[in-house]
């Protein structure tokens, strides 16, 4: 059976300080963001997933975005290297839990860096954002830790939007979706589907038709209900004033050995 094992962390004090590159700098309500953050945790729950909490690194505006810190395909975790140099000390909890879990540990070493955000798998395809964030040597270092596993990696463009799922992510069937004036190259992607929200190209898959996705989206998910998904919307506002999205928010793993 997968596993459903989802890692969060709860946002820290610093929040508000948190980078932001293709946005202007909006006031953040921490607090908000905490009850919305608390309502994401209960939809993982609501659907079946066992959260893992990753130690606070309160000292770390982005740490909430844990997805940026590792990623993980079938047992082996690869700890990233942040193209942020402030957000690098973001990693050490994250590999602390993954290595709790069972999973085989993997780096990123200089002059590598990726953030897990610019890392999107479907199936046993593993698309790789090259932008801001991540660079050629860190394509190269996760294309040598995951295609010996059976993985099968592809560099995307990304320059657009901070990292490649802030762009696209991936329906139950594989289909990739994302709003195309924020996708350098869509012709990458053998199925894509045009979405009419930037925000609608961000769902994470909770098990069968079900689709977590922001409430920023309502015309996306009228879409992805019409075409048999049910969508399960969670309001995540003052995070997606610092560039995150439903994807960022936790790391999914789905393949844990038993």
């Amino acid at each position: 059976m997968p596993s459903k094992k989802a890692l969060i962390r709860h946002p820290g004090p610093l929040l508000a300080d948190g980078l932001v590159t293709h946005l202007e700098r909006a006031e953040i309500d921490v607090d908000l963001a905490v009850r919305q953050w608390e309502a994401y945790v209960t939809a993982l729950h609501t659907h079946g997933w066992e959260t893992v909490e990753v130690e606070p690194a309160d000292d770390c505006p982005d740490a909430v975005f844990v997805e940026d810190a590792v990623v993980v395909y079938r047992n082996v975790a690869l700890i990233a290297r942040p193209g942020a140099r402030s957000r690098r000390a973001e990693t050490a909890g994250v590999e602390q839990a993954v290595a709790r879990l069972g999973c085989s540990v993997n780096w990123i070493w200089a002059p590598g860096t990726l953030d897990g955000g610019d890392v999107l798998k479907v199936g046993d395809t593993v698309y790789v954002g090259r932008g801001g964030r991540t660079n050629a040597a860190g394509v190269q270092q996760l294309r040598a830790a995951f295609e010996p596993l059976g993985a099968r990696v592809v560099a995307v463009p990304v320059s657009k939007v901070l990292h490649l799922k802030s762009a696209v992510s991936a329906l139950p069937d594989g289909t990739v979706i994302g709003h195309i004036p924020k996708v350098d190259t869509p012709s990458l992607f053998p199925r894509f589907l045009p979405v009419p929200e930037e925000s609608g190209g961000h769902v994470v898959l909770l098990g069968g038709d079900r689709l977590l996705m922001a409430a920023s989206a309502p015309k996306t998910a009228e879409l992805l209900a019409d075409l048999g998904h049910e969508p399960v919307v969670v309001d995540i506002g003052e995070f997606e004033k610092l560039e995150g999205c439903v994807t960022c928010l936790s790391v999914r793993l789905r393949d844990l050995y038993a």
